[in-house]
């Protein structure tokens, strides 16, 4: 019924005769189909609400919450796309890390300065590592003001619920969290946003992992992610040590490695110390020493051989619990480092080289196989099955075996060289 948004489209052909009366029924069916939105959309809170009494929700702030509820057809859209994401990493980082986000990360450690300060006394997380993460997850709170971002939460996770879909158990789950926070009163629901998805406030916490880990650190009584920067920076850090933060450490370290290096160190996942790993002829880079410790860490190398590596430690894995993407951990983890007064990474990202995409990663591995190079599933995702082909193909072809899916490597397999 999308069509019915274009009344122009739907009028043309039948200018010549009866419009009047085909306006009529457009005018009918308009009005109609909000309607018929609505009454689903009643229909549906009065069949949750077994589930949120159950829960322990009021009917008071049950009715107040959701007693006009039509679903977001924004969110509904959004929870429906498959996009495929080629952005490459360091276009990624460019955004992450840019000058403004540094700029106002500065200020934001200046202006909170002497909260942030009891904030990781009290938790031991780095406090640029908790601005860092404010960075990203809402631009240290500029995006809540940008109403074509900032949605309902309520509205959003009750129509996740609603919808039915893939997302409906989430959504039915976060719904009666964020109920019960209402319940509590931190709250109301008019002022309880964020994102499409039900993430809330200045850092973003879906409603059970805020009824789990946000604190009130302003004294006011209330656990506020939403207009308490204090209380959202704080929430940040407590979750952040109950995830396993090690105070006093790092995330991880920009190394430079040996010509001879074995490349299937960067797939095996395996912790080394990092005595081993200078054993290995791995090192910091610009010179710099590695700290006196039994830290274990593994190597990452995104870009391959044509880009940075780096050893990541046990903070690395922790900063992936808020959100489970290398590159998001390795945004936070650079961030932090420059709001300290780190510089950028010392190696350069291969900026003329662009991800593969789907098609082109599946071709990849149909070719590897031909080549006798891949036995696995043709499925475009480049897990260590291919890349363990893709550096036999290239220690078969003189290159260095980093086994990074690139477009050179795929060139090079059409070409029959």
């Amino acid at each position: 019924m999308a069509f019915l948004s274009s009344p122009v489209s739907v009028m043309r052909p039948f200018a010549a005769a009866g419009t009047r009366a085909v306006l009529l029924v457009f005018l009918l069916l308009a009005g109609l189909l909000p309607a018929m939105a609505d009454a689903a959309g009643a229909r549906w809170v009065a069949s949750f609400w077994p589930t949120a009494q159950k829960a322990g929700i009021s009917r008071s702030v049950y009715n107040s919450a959701l007693g006009n509820f039509t679903p977001d057809p924004d969110v509904l859209a959004k929870a429906g796309s498959q996009a495929e994401f080629v952005k490459p990493l360091w276009e990624y980082l460019d955004g992450a890390v840019s000058q403004k986000r540094l700029e106002n990360g500065r200020d934001a450690l200046r202006q909170y300065g002497r909260q942030l300060q009891q904030i990781e006394q009290a938790y031991g997380v780095d406090r640029s590592v908790v601005v860092a993460i404010w960075g990203m997850e809402s631009s240290y709170g500029q995006v809540l003001s940008n109403p074509k971002i900032v949605k309902n939460t309520i509205r959003s996770l009750a129509t996740l619920a609603y919808q039915g879909g893939s997302r409906a158990k989430y959504g039915r789950q976060q719904l009666i969290a964020a109920l019960k926070i209402l319940e509590r009163g931190d709250v109301d629901a008019r002022h309880m946003v964020g994102s499409w998805a039900g993430a809330m406030g200045h850092t973003q916490f879906i409603p059970t992992t805020y009824q789990a880990y946000a604190v009130d650190f302003d004294g006011d009584g209330k656990r506020n992610v939403w207009t308490s920067e204090i209380d959202a920076l704080a929430s940040t850090a407590n979750y952040l040590a109950k995830m396993g933060w090690r105070s006093g450490q790092t995330w991880g370290y920009e190394v430079e490695l040996p010509a001879s290096f074995d490349w299937r160190h960067n797939d095996s996942g395996k912790a080394l110390t990092l005595d081993q790993w200078r054993k290995m002829g791995v090192h910091r880079v610009a010179g710099r020493q590695f700290p006196a410790s039994n830290d274990t860490a593994t190597l990452y190398a995104p870009a391959g051989a044509g880009g940075p590596a780096f050893l990541l430690l046990h903070n690395f894995k922790v900063i992936k619990r808020y959100n489970n993407a290398n590159a998001y951990a390795l945004a936070v983890g650079h961030l932090a480092d420059r709001l300290r007064g780190g510089g950028d990474f010392v190696s350069g990202w291969p900026r003329d080289v662009r991800p593969l995409a789907a098609a082109e990663r599946a071709e990849l591995q149909t070719l590897l196989g031909r080549r006798g190079f891949y036995s696995g599933t043709v499925d475009g995702k480049i897990g260590a099955g291919t890349r363990q082909a893709i550096r036999s193909f290239q220690a078969s072809a003189g290159d260095i075996p980093d086994g990074y899916a690139s477009t050179g490597v795929l060139q090079r397999l059409r070409s029959g060289r």
